[in-house]
Order: structure tokens, then sequence, then C-alpha cells
């Protein structure tokens, strides 16, 4: 999803993802949203964001902070990786400037539950010893995550 978004606009897609990421045998999220709203305006402030991915799933090693992340890229060009959980809210911030490597997998995983190979798509954000991964697992995320690569790789790597 692209354009330009304010913070209240981001604030309304981490309230959707906030439902959608409670699965039927879990009990639903527990987020204050008017302090999650003011976290969100507190970390953007007036920034505009021109892209915004989130993760339904928390990617490996973040599962301990939250229940779901969002990554979102600004107009100038800065990654901030969201984690929101019940309690819990933090956030990264990394210019794309800064990146050491930028990585796009684009192959299938052995879901053991189904007993079939599904296809899935990351981008792997990498600097110093941090990475942030944008996960798409359904056909419908996948342009997300192609958006975010493309926008990454034209600030990283543009053509002259």
């Amino acid at each position: 999803m692209s354009g330009r978004m304010s913070a209240d606009d981001i604030f309304a897609k981490a309230r959707a993802a906030a439902v959608a990421a409670t699965g039927p045998d879990e009990r639903a999220l527990q987020i204050d949203y008017t302090a999650l709203q003011k976290k969100i305006h507190w970390a953007l402030g007036d920034r505009k964001v021109a892209l915004c991915h989130v993760n339904k799933f928390l990617p490996e090693g973040y599962e301990e902070q939250g229940r779901f992340n969002m990554v979102l890229l600004t107009t100038g060009n800065v990654v901030f990786d969201m984690v929101i959980g019940d309690a819990y809210f933090r956030y990264d911030v990394v210019s794309v400037s800064q990146l050491d490597k930028v990585q796009l997998v684009d192959a299938v995983w052995e879901n053991r539950e189904k007993r079939r190979e599904e296809p899935f798509l990351s981008l792997r954000l990498m600097h110093d010893d941090e990475a942030h991964l944008l996960l798409a697992l359904d056909d419908h995320e996948r342009a997300s995550v192609w958006a975010f690569a493309q926008a990454v790789t034209a600030a990283r790597n543009p053509e002259r």
C-alpha cells in the first residue's frame, strides 16, 4: 500500500492489524488504543509515510515482544519497524542509506501443519547486527513487499 500516509493513517492500520492479529483460540489484544495513537504520533511526528507493510505473524526473534509488527518507509527514505503487543510498543529507526544489506527471498516453505509446501516472499533489511523483516505468506501481501523492495533499491542504488 503506498501514498502519503500520516501518523493518523498509520494508527488506523495498526488498529485494524491488532484486530486481525488475534487468532480464534487466542485472547484478544488488550491494547490501550489512545496510548498507542499517541506513541505512533510521537514516533513519526509530521513525517509522511510512503509505504506500510504489516507482518501478520511476528518474525523470528520478536516473539516475546508483541503480537505483530509494521514496517514503514517514509517519503524521506527512513525505515520504522514498530512492534505492537498487549502492553508493548517499540520501534527501530534506520535510514535506507545506513542499511548494510538488502535481501529478497522468493521461495517455498514446508508447512507441516497442512502437509504441503507454500510460497513466501521476504525482504530483509540489515544494518549492523539488526535485521528488519517483511514477510508475505499470502498472494495479496506480496505486492506490499515488492513495492518496499523496489523503493529501497531505488533509494540505495539509483540508476545513473
